[in-house]
């Protein structure tokens, strides 16, 4: 594909409702949710394509989408991915320009009366997006950030996922198996030679990611697999339900929710 000059491009990215489809899904719930996949444009060794957080997110929240009565948003598709600098090809905004966004989407979605948001995170450097959740919940707005590193638990451990979450940071055995279900055209070949490990990265946001590896492969891509993906996703999506319930049970649940959002801090995503 590289060699021809082709670009392969991943589909089914943006949601394509009408304004009639979130017109009548929001006449069947109480309470409407909206749900904001956010990504980024980084760096994933040389098998995965730059936008793999952001196909993630999107993976996961079509997902969730197709299993409860959500409005899917468009992904935010670059992030805080400074860590990532040394490497060709990735861009990034600051985190006080992501906390503006994600802060502006909500309000736009309150005005046309979408009263609750989900954000789905796909990268572990968005740590900015658990201040918003938290400071959107104490303000009475309802938020929660999605998935926490307990929900990512649960799918590797269902997905049959060998890398632990501390091994498996970044281009491993989850992103690759993600894409190799949901977009299995994107996957170049090398990824199944390109393990490695670095366990102790406390560093990591000083000397950033190439202070730690050559290929920008932190994890196990080789034991990835599409079973595993489709595993994980659909353990996800059952994960969401409980958030679900924070946001549509009323004023009660956006303090439970702002509590959820604390506990979670900026663990939700991958590398």
């Amino acid at each position: 594909m590289s060699g021809s000059g082709a670009r392969a491009a991943a589909h089914d990215v943006l949601p394509a409702d009408t304004t009639e489809d979130v017109r009548t899904r929001g006449a069947g719930v109480s309470s409407q949710v909206a749900v904001l996949p956010v990504g980024s444009f980084e760096q994933h060794g040389p098998f995965l394509p730059l936008a793999t957080d952001t196909l993630v997110a999107c993976a996961v929240a079509r997902e969730i989408a197709a299993a409860y009565p959500v409005h899917l948003l468009p992904p935010l598709t670059v992030s805080c991915s400074h860590e990532h600098a040394a490497w060709p090809g990735t861009v990034s905004i600051s985190a006080v320009t992501l906390h503006a966004v994600v802060r502006d989407v909500a309000a736009s979605l309150r005005r046309s009366g979408v009263d609750a948001l989900a954000v789905v995170n796909g990268h572990g450097g968005n740590y900015v997006l658990g201040n918003v959740v938290q400071e959107s919940s104490a303000r009475g707005e309802r938020m929660v950030l999605f998935p926490a590193a307990e929900d990512w638990e649960t799918a590797r451990e269902r997905a049959g996922v060998r890398t632990s979450l501390l091994t498996d940071m970044h281009a491993g055995e989850i992103e690759t198996s993600v894409l190799l279900h949901a977009h299995p055209e994107l996957v170049r070949p090398g990824y199944q030679s390109a393990d490695f490990t670095a366990d102790d990265r406390r560093h990591l946001l000083t000397a950033g990611m190439s202070a730690y590896t050559e290929s920008g492969v932190i994890g196990r891509p080789s034991l990835g697999s599409a079973e595993k993906g489709k595993k994980l996703l659909t353990s996800l999506a059952e994960s969401f339900a409980e958030y679900f319930t924070l946001l549509t049970s009323g004023a009660d649940a956006a303090g439970a929710a702002g509590n959820a959002a604390s506990a979670q801090g900026g663990s939700a995503g991958r590398g």
